[in-house]
């Protein structure tokens, strides 16, 4: 059974930082792209950062220079550590596992809140 469990989410001020982490198990961590999507109230599920298995990073023009998206194939987790968060970081984070020739999950979502 695949589970993508997300962890970190919480409510913080605008300028601070959390550290969302997704435990992955169920799949071949090693060779799975690794992603980050996010939802607000009302709008589209959108990207924000993936790290390929092979260690491409891409990010979402809005979260550049603010997020770092990691993964530790050891401990089959990736982690998005969003720094200067602002108010319309707010969203529902959710956790992506895939690649070309593999099925996609996705985890259940934690939720994000930065207070302006």
């Amino acid at each position: 059974q695949v589970q993508l469990v997300e962890s970190g989410g919480g409510l913080v001020q605008a300028g601070g930082s959390l550290r969302l982490s997704c435990a992955a198990s169920g799949i071949l961590f090693s060779k799975n792209d690794m992603a980050w999507y996010r939802q607000a109230p009302g709008k589209q599920r959108q990207f924000v950062a993936r790290i390929t298995s092979g260690g491409i990073i891409t990010y979402a023009d809005s979260v550049k220079g603010r997020f770092t998206i990691s993964r530790d194939n050891a401990k089959n987790t990736v982690h998005l550590q969003m720094n200067s968060l602002k108010f319309e970081d707010s969203a529902v984070y959710y956790c992506y596992a895939g690649a070309w020739d593999r099925p996609s999950y996705w985890g259940q979502g934690t939720q994000v809140t930065v207070s302006s």
